[in-house]
């Protein structure tokens, strides 16, 4: 059997470790520590056949990245950025929040998080989107 093809073939049998490996393998850079197992395969499965091929021809990819910047950013809602420093309040359940933006992200009781979301869930208890819950989501138009 060909390797390739045997290698698509073992790939759904293979643990989490052996595909993280084939990821960093296969991207030059290791995968996320929050991807699923479920999506990692077709994505690894996909990768491994590119290789092989030898992926697509240079100037069909030249094409992609200048097609690429042509299209519009006016339909993307682009994210807001706050200024290190900045101060976000939010009022639940009778007790004052303040989280403060930094450099490394969102500073909460002296904790740093990436994002809002988890704040928000620790303060309610509950998933809660964090722009929604501090009010610094964005309004569609």
């Amino acid at each position: 059997m060909d390797p390739i093809a045997d290698l698509l073939v073992k790939l759904p049998s293979l643990d989490k470790p052996r595909l993280r490996e084939l990821w960093q393998k296969s991207f030059d850079h290791p995968a996320s520590p929050r991807l699923r197992r479920e999506l990692m395969l077709p994505v690894l499965a996909f990768r491994i056949q590119e290789l092989s091929q030898g992926g697509l021809p240079a100037q069909t990819r030249a094409k992609l990245t200048e097609t690429i910047g042509t299209l519009s950013t006016s339909n993307r809602e682009v994210p807001r950025r706050f200024r290190p420093g900045t101060r976000i309040v939010r009022e639940w359940k009778g007790t004052i929040h303040e989280v403060t933006i930094t450099d490394g992200g969102f500073d909460y009781e002296g904790e740093t998080f990436k994002s809002l979301s988890p704040i928000a869930c620790r303060i309610t208890g509950t998933h809660w989107s964090g722009p929604a819950f501090f009010g610094t989501k964005g309004k569609n138009k």
